[in-house]
């Protein structure tokens, strides 16, 4: 069996009609996606097609972070736009319950208290369509103001999170700064991410607390040397006694989605093939065929299949065992 822990919503076009009504009102109508079953069911279908081209057996669909807007105003719109993200997710999932399962999009808002976010997540732990959360770190959406995710703004989330053992799959949304593109922004959050949760006391307050960073982990692997060094440095807070940095990086989960077998053998011997969850985020920034392979770069089993190195029992934790490990809700 293969699990993709990271893929999102393939909804009707015209559910993104229902976003641009909740922009344009201003948030003073709520409305309805009015979103049929034949057309989600068309919708589905093609993405269950696009799971068999691959060989992949279930996909964890999350909605497309980038469509999220968490830093709309009023937040009310963001709400709304969340809610009905993931009641479509519940309704491909009881279309497909044995390729789909669901990870929920939290109402996080710009500028907003996290317990605002609370009441979403009560009400998707009661469904069983859904087995993790998409977490954002950066609901500010590249305006820098969203404390970083080591900080205790977010502990009473990650509280209610252990509470319901849902893991969270860190991935940021939307950026409407000119520095950097929403995909740059990805990385440079998922990096921030991880470096201010390792340098803080989250992981020792919450030690069942399940945080899965996309794409790798950011640049974070790639640039171990200088956060080992770090660690190491009394000039910069570190010390010789201090937990190596590579030691209190598996204390976290990674995805796959690299599209480099380099980039992603370097992932695996940095943190172990225990700690690495299968994810392609296909359809997606990596459905292009390579010019090299012929291959789409988002068909990412063969590489882990043709991994140098790579035991056929490791080969099995990352498609499916850390899976299954991490989201207890799996059916």
């Amino acid at each position: 069996m293969v699990i993709d822990a990271h893929a999102h919503l393939n909804a009707p076009e015209v559910f993104y009609a229902y976003k641009a009504r909740l922009q344009s009102s201003g948030g003073h109508h709520r409305g309805d996606p009015k979103i049929g079953d034949e057309a989600l069911a068309a919708s589905a279908a093609r993405n269950v097609a696009l799971l068999d081209e691959v060989g992949t057996t279930m996909q964890l669909i999350s909605p497309r972070p980038y469509q999220l807007m968490p830093s709309a105003r009023p937040e009310r719109i963001a709400h709304w736009w969340i809610e009905a993200n993931n009641d479509l997710i519940r309704r491909t999932v009881d279309l497909h319950p044995t390729r789909f399962a669901g990870m929920a999009a939290l109402p996080v808002c710009a500028g907003r208290p996290v317990e605002e976010a609370l009441a979403e997540l009560d009400r998707i732990a009661a469904m069983p369509q859904f087995v993790g959360v998409l977490l954002n770190p950066d609901p500010s959406e590249g305006a820098g103001t969203t404390p970083p995710l080591g900080s205790e703004y977010w502990y009473p989330l990650f509280e209610r999170l252990v509470s319901y053992d849902l893991p969270a799959l860190v991935h940021s949304a939307g950026c409407f700064n000119e520095r950097e593109t929403y995909s740059e922004h990805f990385i440079t959050e998922e990096s921030i991410a991880i470096l201010t949760v390792l340098r803080s006391n989250t992981l020792n307050d919450f030690p069942t607390l399940k945080l899965i960073v996309s794409h790798g982990g950011g640049s974070v692997p790639y640039q171990i040397g200088r956060w080992q060094a770090e660690r190491l440095m009394p000039s910069l807070g570190g010390s010789a006694d201090a937990e190596r940095f590579e030691t209190s990086l598996r204390k976290l989960y990674f995805d796959t989605v690299l599209h480099n077998p380099a980039s992603l053998r370097l992932l695996l011997e940095t943190v172990g093939a225990d700690r690495c969850l299968f994810g392609t985020e296909r359809p997606g920034s990596g459905s292009v065929a390579d010019p090299v392979t012929g291959r789409q770069l988002d068909d990412i089993k063969p590489v882990i299949d043709e991994m140098p190195g790579l035991s056929e029992s490791d080969k099995k934790l990352v498609l499916e065992g850390n899976a299954r490990k991490v989201f207890t809700r799996l059916p």
